[in-house]
Order: structure tokens, then C-alpha cells, then sequence
């Protein structure tokens, strides 16, 4: 079984899955609980569970390499945990999940600007086929766009923007330390700026148990411990197995996923999805990883 968590494809979809299903469970906590309560809570809640590692880690770790971890948590786990419940307040979990598919345009983007990464073509036409399969899925998904506001949307493309330097800051300043030590500094460190944002919520202050308040408590709990502390571990050890690029490619997957949920929660399916995700899957498979690492781009 163990072995499994070896083969990175496991790895893929297991963690495709998990924060494919955790648009859904945001827009069920938001019934109950605020974007910077959820944010918040899914931090501190993660940063509780894994301090036990995370501070013996941060203690060892050298002023540089805390650094970059401080730095690569704040991507990848701290800012985007109140990007998406900010705006799924106005965009719906299935379209949250489509534009998310842009995290993998922003690797390559940010790859080649800023870490002189080059990528093979066939990566790119991958990466462009993909961004077509979600971006026919958005123009052509009635559902996903009545009501959907163009900033709150916005929001999402943001926090895609913010896991790419994530996945390439991971890859290129902290690839040799292992991914739980790593995603356990990073929650602990990043816990501590969560509680004092609850405090300022008033949830401590004001908390009342309803019966809304317990379901979205449930639909939280399982976001904050499988969505969140989990899945981010198994990623971070998927970027460092593979690369930034490989890893980035889960988003090609959330889509579908994502929607799965929203048809099962009364959304309308349309044919669009099967095109748009039959696009997705031939962008994976194009931008799938050889065994050859990524050259640099030489720099004068």
C-alpha cells in the first residue's frame, strides 16, 4: 500500500480528489462560517495538528532555508486558503475549481521569468490545450456564469498566480527537505498570524453552535484535516519527486472533479463539460514529465 505513495500518479490522483472536493466543502462552510473565519480556521486548525513536527523543524532549520519555507507557505498556504472563500461568496464551487486549472500556465510563466526554466514545447501546447478546455468550459457554462462577478473571479486566477511561485519556490530553494517536515513549518509558522485574524473575526467572542453552524463544522473539519494538512503534504511531496511542472498539473483535474460535485449539488451538466475535459486530459498528458529534468536557460 505504502508503495502506492511512491508512484506519482497515485499521488495525482489522490490529491486531484481531495482539493477537487474542496470547492464544495467551502461552499458549505460558507453557510455557516465567514471566507476569513474558513481561511483562518483551516490554517490554525492544520498548524495545531502538526506543530509537534513543525517546531523542532523550524528550530533546525538554517535562517535561509526558514526563510524560503516562511515564503513558499505564504503562497501556497496562507493566502490562497482566503482567496478561494472570498470569492466563491459570488462564484460558484464549479467554476472556483475550472479556474484553478490556470495553475500550470502560471508555473511555466513564472518558471521562465524568474527561474530561467525552460520547458519542452510539447508542455506548452499542453498548457494552452488545457487552458482552452477550461476556458470553453467557463464561456460556454450557463450555470457557472449567472451571478458570477468578475473580480470575485479574478480572486481565483489570483490564488492560481499564487500556487505557482509556490510549486517553483518548493522546487528550486527547498527541494531536499521532506514534505512533511515542510508542510508542517510552514502551517505552525503560519498558524500563528491565523488566530490573531480569529480573533478579529469575533468567532472566540460571539461563537454560537446552530444546526447550520454544526453541519458546515463537519464540511469544514474534513476540508481543514484531508483538503488542507494532508493533501498539501502529499503535493509537496509530489513536487519533489517530480517538478513544479508535473505537480502544478492537479489543476488540470480539480475542473472535473469540481463539477462532478456541482451536478451531484443541482448544477447543470451541458456537453461543454465533456469537450472541456476531454481538452484538460490531453493537456496532462502532454505536459506529463520525461525523465529528464527541465534545462535552464543559460544567464549572462
Amino acid at each position: 500500500m505504502f508503495q502506492l505513495f511512491k508512484n506519482k500518479w497515485f499521488l495525482l490522483a489522490i490529491i486531484a480528489l481531495t482539493w477537487g472536493s474542496s470547492f464544495i466543502l467551502v461552499k458549505k462552510s460558507l453557510v455557516a462560517f465567514s471566507p476569513y473565519e474558513i481561511g483562518a480556521i483551516r490554517v490554525a486548525v492544520s498548524g495545531l495538528i502538526l506543530a509537534g513536527i513543525g517546531i523542532p523543524a523550524i528550530i533546525k532549520m538554517p535562517g535561509k532555508t526558514l526563510f524560503w519555507v516562511v515564503v513558499a507557505g505564504f503562497f501556497g498556504n496562507f493566502l490562497p486558503m482566503f482567496l478561494f472563500p472570498i470569492a466563491q461568496q459570488e462564484v460558484s464551487s464549479s467554476l472556483a475549481g475550472i479556474l484553478d486549472s490556470l495553475v500550470p500556465m502560471f508555473v511555466l510563466a513564472f518558471g521562465f521569468m524568474f527561474f530561467g526554466i525552460k520547458s519542452r514545447w510539447s508542455q506548452v501546447v499542453g498548457a494552452i490545450i488545457g487552458f482552452i478546455g477550461a476556458a470553453s468550459l467557463i464561456y460556454f457554462s450557463e450555470a457557472n456564469t449567472e451571478g458570477s462577478q468578475f473580480w470575485y473571479a479574478m480572486l481565483v486566477v489570483l490564488a492560481g498566480a499564487s500556487y505557482g511561485i509556490n510549486a517553483l519556490l518548493i522546487k528550486e530553494k527547498i527541494p531536499n527537505l521532506s514534505s512533511l517536515k515542510l508542510t508542517a513549518a510552514v502551517f505552525t509558522f503560519w498558524a500563528i498570524p491565523s488566530v490573531v485574524i480569529l480573533y478579529f473575526t469575533g468567532l472566540f467572542q460571539n461563537f454560537e453552535m446552530t444546526p447550520e453552524r454544526t453541519e458546515a463544522i463537519g464540511y469544514l473539519g474534513f476540508l481543514t484535516i484531508f483538503g488542507t494538512a494532508i493533501a498539501m503534504s502529499l503535493y509537496y511531496k509530489l513536487i519533489q519527486n517530480t517538478s513544479s511542472i508535473f505537480a502544478s498539473s492537479v489543476s488540470y483535474l480539480l475542473p472535473i472533479v469540481a463539477v462532478i460535485w456541482g451536478i451531484l449539488d443541482g448544477e447543470t451538466f451541458t456537453f461543454w463539460y465533456v469537450i472541456g475535459g476531454v481538452l484538460i486530459l490531453i493537456g496532462i498528458y502532454l505536459i506529463r514529465e520525461k525523465k529528464k529534468n527541465p534545462q535552464l536557460v543559460p544567464r549572462n
